[in-house]
This record gives C-alpha cells, sequence and structure tokens, in this order.
C-alpha cells in the first residue's frame, strides 16, 4: 500500500535567491554603497574590530571614482549611520561631510583604490587574531576550506613603520598587495579589498576567523595542510568576490533588521 504522493518539485525560477543588485542610476547606486558600508561598521563593532580610533572601511564613490566614502574619525563602529558617512577626495581633503577622517586610513586606502581600479571597497582594522598572525609575520595557511580562499591570493607586508602617514608607504603596501585580496601587514594587522562592500568585508571577516583557526591549531600541535591542488580547487570554488557577496549577506540581513537607524 502506498503513502501519500508529496509535493511536485518547485520550479526554480520560483526560489529566492539574492545576487548583487543592478542600479538604474548612479544615485541609488551611491545609496546602495553607503547602506552597506554603515552596516559594515556597525558588524565590525560588534565582532569587537574596533580599537580606539583605528580602523576604517572605504567605499569608492560610484561617480566620482577618485573620492572615497569613509566612517568618521573618532565616532564609534556601532553609532554610524549612512548619514554620519563622509566623502573625502584622495589626498584626504572632506567633500561631504560633518567630521573629520583618519588621515593614516586615506594614506593607504587612497593608494590602494588608485592601484586597484576595480576594487570598490577597502577594509583595514585591527583585530586581535590578524594583530597576533601578523606579529608571527606569518602567512595564512591551507588548514580549513575557509583559508584555502586566500591560498595564493593573499601576501605578506614585511615591514613596519608605525603609523601610515607617508604617501610613498601607501604606494609600498598597495604594491605589496598587488592583485590579490588580502594582505598581513607585519605587525600591524589585516586589509582586504574587494570588488563591493560586501565582499571586502566578508574576506575581512573570513580572514579574521582564519586566522584565529591557525593560532589555535598551532597552539595544540601540528596543523594538517591540505594538498596544492585540492587547496587551490577550494579557491576557485570559494575565493570569489561574488562568493564573499553571498556568504555575507545573512550578515547584513541580521544588521539591517536589527538595527534599522544604521540607514538613516
Amino acid at each position: 500500500m502506498h503513502g501519500p504522493t508529496p509535493p511536485s518539485p518547485l520550479p526554480t525560477d520560483r526560489l529566492q535567491f539574492a545576487m548583487p543588485p543592478m542600479h538604474e542610476s548612479v544615485e541609488d547606486e551611491r545609496r546602495h554603497r553607503k547602506e552597506r558600508l554603515a552596516g559594515a561598521l556597525r558588524l565590525f563593532g560588534r565582532l569587537g574590530f574596533e580599537d580606539g580610533v583605528s580602523g576604517h572601511i572605504t567605499a569608492r564613490d560610484p561617480e566620482f571614482s577618485d573620492c572615497f566614502w569613509v566612517n568618521p574619525f573618532g565616532m564609534p563602529f556601532r553609532h554610524v549611520t549612512v548619514s554620519d558617512l563622509v566623502l573625502a577626495n584622495s589626498d584626504g581633503q572632506v567633500l561631504q561631510g560633518r567630521h573629520h577622517v583618519n588621515q593614516a586610513a586615506f594614506t593607504v586606502h587612497s593608494q590602494v583604490h588608485a592601484a586597484r581600479p576595480d576594487v570598490v571597497s577597502v577594509a583595514h582594522c585591527h583585530s586581535v587574531h590578524g594583530r597576533a598572525l601578523s606579529a608571527l609575520g606569518d602567512f595564512l595557511d591551507p588548514i580549513s576550506q575557509e583559508s584555502c580562499a586566500f591560498y595564493e591570493d593573499h601576501a605578506l607586508y614585511d615591514a613596519f613603520s608605525g603609523v601610515s602617514v607617508d604617501a610613498e608607504e601607501g604606494k609600498r603596501i598597495a604594491a605589496g598587495l598587488g592583485s590579490r585580496k588580502a594582505l598581513v601587514l607585519r605587525n600591524h594587522g589585516l586589509l582586504t579589498v574587494g570588488d563591493s562592500v560586501d565582499a571586502a568585508a566578508w574576506w575581512f571577516l573570513s580572514m579574521e576567523r582564519s586566522c584565529q583557526v591557525q593560532l589555535l591549531a598551532k597552539a595544540a600541535g601540528r596543523p594538517l595542510l591540505i594538498d596544492h591542488k585540492l587547496a587551490v580547487a577550494t579557491r576557485e570554488q570559494t575565493g570569489g568576490d561574488l562568493v564573499a557577496w553571498i556568504n555575507y549577506q545573512p550578515l547584513w540581513q541580521d544588521i539591517s533588521r536589527s538595527e534599522p537607524d544604521l540607514l538613516s
């Protein structure tokens, strides 16, 4: 005797799956980038990536490609709203907004943006595990699926010169990053880039967690490395900016629904 017939499978075109939006105007795209920037800053604050006035995320303006939106200097990440964001040019001069910007941020970020026209967003914070790994002068090893996303796609900037306020230092950091998506700044922390705010923010989150996993694994014993061929294949599957954007969406939904005031 047969049981009840189950429902028929739904056509895939009736199932929801978020993809990066297409924008009808530059104003819509600007608003979108600013919303995502404010949301990423809130998330970074929630996750404890803030350390005094250190840390910043920039988003390239969609119309004025040599100008960037950034968090206001001295404002807690968890308080930032869209209307608080500051627009500055590549020299760090404020064009729109009510606050100063971190000049050290623009020394580095403006040079990275200039060297990488494909990059929309740059994220850099003094997160705990990123700083710990950077103090060792280590790369991320391919010891997990997540760390494989960075396999042969991140670099080590093997120098430290204090707070970066020299444009030449910014150029050297940008050159160290090259075409990769992430950089370990020795004795300093992590820097990530992406073709959207979502991607740059996800890469920073994932890299910080991968640093934590590596430090814990090495403290406990000798981690087993994933072999080169499998690490490359995993990076090809998981290491693109679109995958990063998709991975970031649950975090965006969480922060935008739980803290809707960020959109004001």
